[in-house]
């Protein structure tokens, strides 16, 4: 069968499961979230089955909960909410490639770590980002990079992130959150905005052009969320 909105199973449970604290949700409530979106029982049940085998997702006792790798995208998640930032005195951090002969499931890994460090690519093998940011250098980029704290010349924002289309999505998002209407609507929009806010690069205010909508964003995302878990978690108890 398949779905409206273009929204599968998996991507269904998957966002149940990541806007979920902890991460775990019976059989039964996936099948009613499925039920919102026209996807039947069987095709949520085969999906569980098809994820679980797949190491997404661990089931004990009729539960589903997300894997340890998908706990972590979960964590980057709720960090894109409320951001751990710093004040920034214009150092930049720079990350170099610099180990030979990488296979390519290490510079995949890195690639991807790069991202969720909010990290840009200014050119291939060179990464940057404002040193505004609270956390650790993970092994991965340890052990492929050369770490540089630096300060460019000139201010190389513009070349590695779209700002401007970052904040339009954000507008329009804005103005979805105030028309959703319904659950499956809600739930929707609820995992746009979350992605959306993945991609924040988290720029320090001096860097950002003005009237930056992130800030409005999280604010009127998590006054939505809260209304909209109270009508999600009755509807799953019904």
């Amino acid at each position: 069968m398949e779905e409206r909105n273009g929204l599968s199973a998996r991507s269904a449970v998957l966002s149940a499961l990541l806007g979920s604290h902890p991460p775990s949700l019976s059989a039964r409530h996936l099948v009613r979230i499925g039920a919102l979106f026209g996807i039947a029982e069987g095709t949520v049940r085969v999906a569980l089955s098809r994820m679980v085998a797949a190491g997404d997702l661990s089931q004990a006792d009729g539960r589903y909960t997300l894997s340890e790798r998908l706990v972590e995208r979960q964590s980057r998640q709720d960090e894109s909410r409320a951001p751990h930032t710093r004040p920034w005195d214009g150092t930049w951090e720079i990350a170099v490639v610099t180990a030979e002969r990488r296979a390519p499931a290490d510079r995949a890994a890195l690639r991807h770590t790069m991202a969720a460090l909010r990290l840009a690519e200014l050119r291939e093998g060179t990464w940057m980002r404002p040193a505004n940011l609270v956390r650790e250098w993970p092994e991965t980029v340890i052990g492929q990079c050369t770490l540089i704290d630096g300060r460019p010349h000139a201010n190389p924002t513009a070349l590695l992130w779209d700002l401007d289309g970052w904040a339009a999505e954000a507008r329009a998002l804005e103005r979805s959150l105030d028309r959703a209407d319904g659950l499956a609507e809600g739930f929707l929009v609820s995992a746009a905005v979350l992605r959306h806010l993945l991609a924040d690069p988290l720029l320090p205010e001096a860097l950002l052009p003005p009237d930056w909508p992130g800030g409005e964003l999280r604010t009127r995302y998590d006054d939505f969320d809260r209304r909209y878990r109270e009508v999600l978690h009755r509807h799953l108890r019904g």
